[in-house]
């Protein structure tokens, strides 16, 4: 049996490099931090971001109601100290589906933007690392994402794929159409990665491609893919409202999100009618969430870019 006291030895003895790791990981967070905090426009992003974040988190104790629950008032009427928003086409309280959408909405920028960026990633990896015909085939294919009108393609995918509106096809629409100019940015930063002194080092040694991309390449393409995904984030989100603004998004008695509430409003000739914060308050909520992202996007790359940030 191990004497407790040489197991003992042994933990501390493997801890000593984790603590390095550790510290070193913790002082790079705390510069990266700095940095952030001298971006105004990234923490006004960052303070609109936990706006959001809250409206999703704590929907369930700041709504008088669920997003599919009856209110008990007659359709469409107008604000009122019990309905702050008004009702709907449903009788359902605009004020609280606002807020639950917040939920729905941020899943779909999430899971589409993780779909577009793994794919991306993928591709101009492949492409960069291997180069020659693999690489012309690989971006044959991402001239044709690109040369066609995201919106286009978009809207084209969501109407002729089998199967009715809902957040899976939706996510998988946008995360396929907006793949592309992910794989040709990191494409690029791979082309410039491979000839490196340390790559050639790793294969003097007998290195494998798989052990060199996922240990040297990745590594590096990594802070360009995570500022990129950031701005894809606020993308998603503005995709998933386009679709369901033209009635190709999920259905509104199913999930509720942004884009679908303005398609109520729509279909219900909300402005005709005179309801206009039917239409501006989920207006303004995407425009506030796409904003964030953006803001943060831009701090990240200024962070991750040298050359990019202030003297």
């Amino acid at each position: 049996m191990t004497p407790i006291s040489t197991t003992v030895a042994d933990i501390l003895h493997l801890s000593g490099p984790t603590r390095e790791k550790l510290a070193l990981a913790r002082r790079r967070g705390a510069n990266m931090w700095r940095l952030y905090r001298a971006s105004r426009v990234g923490m006004l992003g960052l303070i609109l971001l936990f706006v959001v974040l809250g409206m999703a988190v704590f929907a369930d104790f700041v709504t008088p109601y669920g997003p599919f629950e009856p209110t008990g008032q007659p359709h469409e009427t107008p604000p009122s100290p019990k309905n702050w928003l008004g009702t709907d086409l449903s009788g359902w309280d605009i004020y609280s589906r606002v807020i639950y959408g917040a939920r729905v909405s941020l899943m779909i920028g999430l899971v589409a933007t993780a779909v577009s960026m793994g794919l991306g990633t993928l591709v101009g990896l492949m492409s960069g690392y291997w180069g020659g015909w693999r690489d012309e085939v690989l971006m044959r294919i991402t001239d044709v994402f690109l040369v066609i009108p995201w919106l286009v393609l978009m809207i084209v995918l969501a109407y002729v794929l089998p199967g009715g509106p809902s957040v899976t096809k939706v996510v998988f629409v946008i995360g396929i159409t907006g793949w592309s100019s992910t794989a040709r940015i990191v494409r690029a930063q791979v082309f410039s990665l491979k000839e490196r002194a340390f790559v050639e080092r790793a294969r003097a040694i007998g290195s494998g491609d798989l052990h060199i991309v996922r240990k040297h390449i990745f590594p590096n393409v990594f802070p360009l893919i995570f500022a990129n995904a950031i701005l894809t984030i606020a993308l998603s989100i503005l995709s998933e409202s386009t679709l369901s603004y033209v009635n190709l998004g999920p259905r509104s008695y199913e999930v509720v999100t942004w884009g679908n509430i303005l398609n109520d409003a729509v279909q219900a000739h909300a402005m005709t009618l005179g309801y206009y914060w039917w239409i501006v308050v989920p207006g303004l909520c995407i425009v506030l969430v796409v904003l964030a992202f953006t803001f943060i996007g831009f701090a990240l790359d200024e962070i991750f870019n040298p050359r990019l940030r202030k003297r």
